[in-house]
Parts: structure tokens; C-alpha cells; sequence
């Protein structure tokens, strides 16, 4: 059995702005309500350490494995819940470029497994916690924006 959840937000804010705050992870207990612990090296094949705290359930801490990590693009990790085949959770970050410097933000995640069935109930409560980091992150982006005018354009006029 698998599922996806996917929630996008565009931002008025670069894919360099939305990058470097997706990256600066000693900051996400600041401002996201979702991820609050992201830690660990962005390079293919090391491990990170996540905490997510959906709404209306428990926190969950793992150790998922960095899968891609491209910069203003994608992070990608893999997660899995105690053996491989019981729920598996890639999870995606992505940043396109949209026109006059803003930006799509897409968290999407693809469970996998023998417990996608009987957790289809906590797939909800992750979806509403994508909402959340996404609207948080657009207002942290947005706000960061305009006090921190960062991007190519600025430093070239």
C-alpha cells in the first residue's frame, strides 16, 4: 500500500531566500511549527535528525537518510519506522522559480508499506502539519525579503 500528501505555497521571495531559511535549521524552533528539529549534513547518503510535531498528535523523532540535496531546488529524505517495508516516508522539499523573483514551495511525502493502511489517520495530521510549515515559511520568507533584499537583482543595481 502507499500514499502521497502534497501542499504547495507560492512566496514572494526568491529560491535563494526560501533556501537559506529551509537550510539554516538551528532556527526552524523559531519559526516552524511542523519540522521544529532538522539536524545533520545535507549530503547524499547522511543520515539527518528529524523531529516533527504534526497537530493533534504526538511528536515523532527519526533518522532518515538525505537522498538528494540540491541548492534553491530539492532536499529529499528517506525515512523508515523501525524495518524497511513496515512505513516508509520520502519526503520532498522542493523550490521552483516562478516570474519576478518568487517561488513554488512543494512538501510533498510518498509512505510506503505494510502500516500505510492502519496509519492512514496520522496522514491527515502530517498533511495539516505541511500547511502549517508552508504558511509559516512564506511569512518567514516574505518578511525576511523585504528587511534583507538579498537576491541577484538587488546586488547588481
Amino acid at each position: 500500500m502507499s500514499s502521497t500528501i502534497e501542499r504547495s505555497i507560492e512566496i514572494d521571495a526568491s529560491p535563494a531566500a526560501v533556501w537559506s531559511i529551509l537550510t539554516d535549521t538551528g532556527a526552524y524552533p523559531e519559526w516552524n511549527p511542523f519540522i521544529t528539529k532538522l539536524a545533520g549534513d545535507f549530503s547524499v547518503g547522511s543520515t539527518l535528525e528529524v523531529r516533527i510535531e504534526p497537530p493533534n498528535a504526538r511528536p515523532m523523532t527519526f533518522k532518515p537518510t538525505v537522498l538528494a540535496a540540491q541548492p534553491e531546488h530539492e532536499l529529499r529524505w528517506l525515512g523508515r519506522f523501525i524495518l524497511p517495508g513496515l512505513i516508509d516516508g520520502e519526503h520532498i522539499l522542493r523550490i521552483e522559480p516562478l516570474p519576478d523573483g518568487r517561488s513554488r514551495f512543494t512538501q510533498t511525502e510518498r509512505f510506503s508499506g505494510l502500516l500505510v493502511r492502519p496509519l492512514k489517520s496520522m496522514l491527515g495530521k502530517t498533511e495539516r502539519g505541511f500547511e502549517q510549515m508552508n504558511a509559516a515559511l512564506k511569512t518567514k520568507a516574505e518578511h525576511h525579503t523585504l528587511r534583507h533584499p538579498l537576491d541577484s537583482e538587488s546586488k547588481t543595481a
